[in-house]
């Protein structure tokens, strides 16, 4: 049999190691600095684009997309041409995909902090940078799908299924839920509104989970655990169980996020059956990666790369556990809205996706620069450092969230609650927030430690670029079906129906869920005195959208005893038609809004955003003086008629009337705000010494009508006032 010579692509994946290192630095400390602000709330005080609400977005999207998302394209132009024996197919699509990519990390970067978002759960990015983001993984697809079909080795190995899987579905979760419409270059709505927008929301958000942080990562969990122990997968049968039944179900169970919502009854149960189900094959592919080390123990004691790789897969299998328990509705009734979740997802994140690309790049570093690892000392320091960092991060979290729900439903016996002010739970967790921080600082330590021996490492070697390699032409054979091959063994070299099948599994739970919530308007009931927003409301919803208030303020109030009696009368589907976005939120470091309206004066609005700590003694939300005061406190009005034209087509029943007059309505509404605002002396004295100040330096003035903090306290005092209910407040 001819031998052909050929040479592996090293530079493509030296070039997203870089980036892998260098972003999660970044990204790491960008969440220590957020774990700080818990503890000190005017860290950043009154500089608006490093506010918490500005930077937590920022956060999500450099660590999943940009430090896992590195790691899992090196993992996987690494083992794919290995697996195919052959190079990528186009060293040109690799670069546009790996320059794509870190284009768009860029430009996330940028525009999160100065505000622009959609306010989405891992899906902030604007609509120009949604499309860049298709394109680009576009790319990749076609890029490997390519490479696939001129492979030298016939059937296709079992990381590549995961890897087709991973393509297909996170372009149709992509696409689907960022379905917008512009208003300007930086400002789109969703075409979804509500109860819809939150099915498709958490539908993506819960499959980005499963399809850019877990699939990807099992396929690299089978790739590299067994080149790392030099021992075969421990079960073949199980990783064909493993990859189909868990492609299948995960899919449909993103409905878990919104348990005693105003999402229809029968969504939720039917993504609780699911996410029961789920736990199956999560622990059957934790199973097949664990038992893969069988034999191998000894290595385990000793390599780095190893350790990182066991406790990473006892972290997937950690978390695939409580997934499907949090899913359940009795405890789910804890847990949501608290910091349960946060350590919940930061098992996943730091444990399975951190340590297995801490692994991926301690294995793959020496053997792209022909060398050895500079210091196995530093390594396994890193380790032990990473692994107490989790725990010491993670551990006080789950008290935390205990102790939050807790304390939210205790009553007194005359029915009142005991914990009557939000701010006793919060005061109440602060120690644990210390703990988180000093966990997350062991966490990004060890990653400093990383950076070191890889430099040092990397000096020490000399680069490989263009690995030689050889293998045989692949023979042509029958696409048929042969009398002794099983059927999957028959699918595995057939890509093209592997990838249909793929799709076809994704597809089906998706069609059924979204489909009705969508296109039956009976699931959605409305309600006659639910009325738009105003223009000035309107406008103030995109302050509170812009400022990531939705990060820490929930407006969803469930049909429990305890909530109803904290914040009002529980929230109705009909309440939220007009809402593009849905902003029902998933945290409550602060109390819930839906029914905030006419709860507080304009007055304490104004000072609360101004200085939180004076209205709320012992409150970590951070100041907004840049809403109030200088020229960025000026609402820009420019786009209001071309915001509300485009909530017309998106259904909202805005008239021409009211959308010719809607100048002369915020400015209407604008008044009768400040207005208000001069029932407090102190007020009055301080816009007369600024109007005074603004004269004499020869500024123009903007009258407070005209500022920032009026339309966001026009929208506030909106919150849940379209339906007449009893109120607790």
């Amino acid at each position: 049999m001819e031998m052909q010579q050929f040479h592996y692509d090293n530079k493509i994946v030296t070039k997203f190691l870089y980036a892998t290192i260098i972003f999660g630095v970044v990204g790491m400390a960008v969440g220590l600095l957020l774990a700080f602000m818990f503890l000190f709330p005017n860290l950043t005080d009154g500089i608006s684009w490093l506010s918490f609400g500005r930077l937590r977005p920022l956060h999500t999207n450099a660590v999943i997309f940009a430090f896992v998302g590195n790691a899992m394209f090196a993992g996987v132009y690494y083992s794919l041409q290995r697996l195919l024996k052959t190079r990528m197919a186009s060293d040109l699509l690799s670069n546009i995909n790996f320059w794509g990519w870190q284009l768009i990390i860029v430009a996330a970067a940028i525009s999160l902090p100065l505000g622009y978002t959609t306010s989405k759960e891992y899906a902030e990015l604007e609509w120009p940078i949604d499309i860049a983001i298709a394109l680009i993984w576009v790319v990749f697809g076609v890029n490997m799908i390519w490479t696939i079909l001129k492979r030298r080795q016939r059937h296709l190995y079992v990381a590549i299924w995961f890897y087709l899987a991973t393509f297909v579905t996170v372009a149709v979760l992509h696409i689907f839920n960022s379905l917008e419409l512009p208003v300007s270059a930086m400002k789109s709505y969703s075409v979804y509104a509500g109860v819809q927008d939150a099915l498709v929301q958490w539908w993506y958000g819960h499959n980005a989970v499963a399809f850019f942080l877990t699939t990807p990562f099992l396929g690299l969990m089978y790739y590299f655990v067994p080149k790392a122990a030099n021992r075969p997968v421990y079960s073949y049968r199980l990783s064909i169980v493993h990859f189909w039944s868990l492609i299948f179900i995960y899919i449909w169970a993103g409905p878990h996020h919104l348990l005693y919502t105003a999402l229809p009854e029968w969504a939720q149960n039917l993504g609780v059956a699911f996410s029961v189900m789920l736990l199956m094959p999560s622990w059957g592919g934790m199973i097949n990666g664990l038992l893969t080390l069988r034999g191998a123990w000894d290595k385990v004691r000793v390599d780095p790369v190893l350790k990182f790789m066991v406790v990473a897969i006892t972290g997937y299998g950690m978390a695939t556990f409580e997934g499907p328990t949090l899913s359940l509705k009795n405890v789910n009734a804890v847990a949501h809205f608290t910091d349960w979740i946060i350590a919940h997802v930061h098992v996943g994140a730091l444990a399975w996706n951190g340590f297995m690309a801490f692994g991926i790049i301690y294995y793959l570093i020496p053997r792209l620069f022909k060398t050895k690892l500079y210091s196995l000392a530093l390594a396994n320091l890193h380790f032990w450092l990473g692994t107490l960092g989790i725990i010491i991060y993670a551990l006080p979290m789950y008290v935390a969230g205990f102790t939050q729900y807790s304390m939210w439903q205790q009553f007194n016996p005359d029915g009142t609650l005991v914990y009557g002010n939000f701010l006793e739970t919060v005061t109440e967790i602060i120690p644990m927030y210390w703990m988180r921080a000093i966990g997350g600082t062991m966490y990004i330590l060890g990653m400093l430690i990383l950076v070191y021996n890889i430099i040092v490492t990397i000096k020490r070697g000399s680069k490989v670029e263009d690995e030689l390699a050889e293998a045989a032409a692949l023979e042509k054979v029958t696409n048929k079906r042969t009398s002794n091959e099983g059927w999957h063994t028959w699918l595995e070299r057939r890509p093209i129906q592997l990838t249909i099948l793929a799709t076809v599994a994704i597809l089906i739970g998706g069609i059924i869920q979204i489909v009705p919530t969508i296109m039956v308007k009976s699931n959605i009931p409305t309600i006659a005195s639910v009325q738009p927003y105003t223009p000035l409301e309107l406008e103030g919803r995109d302050i509170y959208i812009r400022e990531g208030c939705v990060g820490c303020h929930s407006q969803m109030i469930r049909p429990f005893r305890h909530e109803v009696e904290r914040y009002g009368e529980y929230s109705k589907a009909g309440e939220y038609v007009y809402d593009h976005p849905f902003l029902w939120g998933s945290k409550r470091t602060g109390p819930d809004l839906h029914r905030i309206g006419a709860k507080y004066s304009d007055n304490w609005h104004f000072n609360h955003m101004y200085d939180p700590q004076s209205t709320s003694s012992g409150s970590i939300m951070p100041r907004y003086p840049w809403l109030i005061t200088g020229s960025s406190s000026e609402l820009d009005k420019s786009q209001t008629e071309a915001k509300m034209e485009t909530m017309v087509s998106l259904g909202v029943p805005y008239t021409g009337e009211d959308i010719a007059n809607a100048q002369k309505s915020m400015d209407e509404q604008g008044a009768q705000i400040e207005q208000n605002l001069y029932a407090d002396p102190d007020f009055v004295t301080a816009y007369e010494a600024d109007k005074k100040s603004a004269a004499e330096d020869g500024e123009d003035f903007i009258e407070m009508k005209n500022r920032e903090i009026v339309a966001l306290i026009a929208y506030l005092q909106r919150l849940g006032t379209d339906i007449k209910v009893d109120s607790h407040q």
